[in-house]
């Protein structure tokens, strides 16, 4: 039943970043750089609306992203220095992404486009610390 669990809430945490970051890289790739043939008034409604639809599932991938985190966190213990000094490297990128993805979901913010390529790159630098700390650690 732990092993259960364990994979259980290693799919939880991939599967809410893969949401997360992969959101955060449509929105702004994809959705932003489509609306620039918009009308104004049509790039502001687009962009409102996917902000509001995109919301809850942003809050459901945090949510699920800080639950599964601090399991894991609480069941892999005993590393070394440098295995601790880059988690916390990688905790102050997640509060980064964290903070943008509020931001992004808030109407009227003109800055959102780039907001979300600012959280896109530490979303994959999130993910290559990440991949280094599982093979090495």
């Amino acid at each position: 039943m732990d092993e259960v669990l364990n994979v259980l809430m290693r799919w939880l945490h991939i599967s809410s970043v893969a949401t997360l970051v992969g959101g955060m890289i449509f929105g702004r790739f994809v959705m932003a750089a489509s609306a620039e043939s918009l009308a104004p008034e049509a790039r502001v409604l687009l962009s409102e609306r996917a902000a509001a639809l995109f919301r809850p599932i942003m809050v459901a991938a945090m949510t699920c992203l800080i639950v599964s985190g601090v399991y894991n966190l609480l069941t892999n213990v005993g590393h070394s220095k440098t295995y601790h000094m880059l988690l916390g490297i990688k905790l102050l990128l997640v509060a980064h992404v964290f903070a943008v993805a509020i931001l992004v979901g808030q109407p009227g913010n003109k800055r959102r486009p780039r907001q979300m390529a600012g959280a896109a790159i530490s979303g994959l630098v999130i993910i290559a610390i990440s991949a280094y700390l599982r093979r090495n650690f």
